[in-house]
């Protein structure tokens, strides 16, 4: 059957002669995989600016449930494309790290109508908050996937443990420091404060990749974090 959804682009695979797979998640039915015709080659229809990542598109898609790839009758942008948007380094960094998140978190299955306008939101802000985002982006989607960190923090169990997902008393290999199991804490109760110093927040992302690791299976060999410090250095 035909239905009409709003969807996120996160990856794109040459396939045929002119052809692409994309993975989309969409709003209506979450995350899913299109054949896209028509896009590469000297009369290619799609524009390719329509498949970067976390393109927003509307689309009206075949969805047959007994198949994993589906096809795209029709997509469209959804807000004006800002091509030059793509040639800022910072926010083109930052698009490409939350493309990566979303990526390599979900799964096909069901929808999950409150991440996409979560995510949506943050994509479509005129001005991203470069140096908090990253963080915060991956404190907000664990919540939306159910392993948001648990926010116990105390004077008797003041170090966070990445294993566990909570703050502990007793230090082990997978707990932060002292000083990093704060700023955690601040970071799940406080919206606005100082910005840390890059070094810690750095500390920070790469703590909450491996936690990433650690509670999401599939989710390795995440890369788009080092460009992210190179640019926001």
């Amino acid at each position: 059957m035909l239905l009409s959804t709003p969807g996120l682009v996160l990856h794109t695979t040459p396939y045929a002669e002119t052809s692409v797979v994309a993975k989309v998640f969409t709003r209506q039915l979450g995350l899913r995989s299109y054949i896209i015709k028509n896009v590469r080659g000297p009369r290619g229809k799609v524009k390719q600016n329509l498949l970067q990542p976390l393109s927003d598109i509307d689309m009206v898609v075949y969805d047959n449930p007994k198949t994993d790839l589906n096809h795209i009758k029709e997509l469209f942008p959804r807000p004006p494309l800002s091509t030059t948007d793509y040639l800022l380094p910072v926010r083109n960094a930052l698009r490409f790290f939350m493309t990566e998140v979303l990526y390599k978190a979900l799964h096909e299955a069901e929808p999950m109508p409150d991440l996409f306008d979560y995510v949506e939101a943050v994509n479509a802000q005129a001005a991203f908050p470069d140096a908090q985002l990253p963080i915060f982006f991956l404190l907000s989607v664990a919540r939306y996937l159910g392993i948001e960190p648990l926010d116990n923090y105390n004077s008797r169990e003041p170090l966070f443990d990445l294993q566990e997902g909570r703050f502990v008393s007793v230090p082990a290999e997978t707990t932060l420091s002292p000083r990093h199991s704060l700023l955690l804490h601040q970071y799940l109760t406080v919206t606005d404060f100082p910005i840390p110093a890059f070094a810690d927040r750095r500390i920070l992302i790469d703590a909450l990749i491996t936690y990433y690791q650690l509670h999401l299976s599939g989710f390795h060999n995440f890369h788009s974090h080092e460009i992210l410090h190179a640019i926001l250095k």
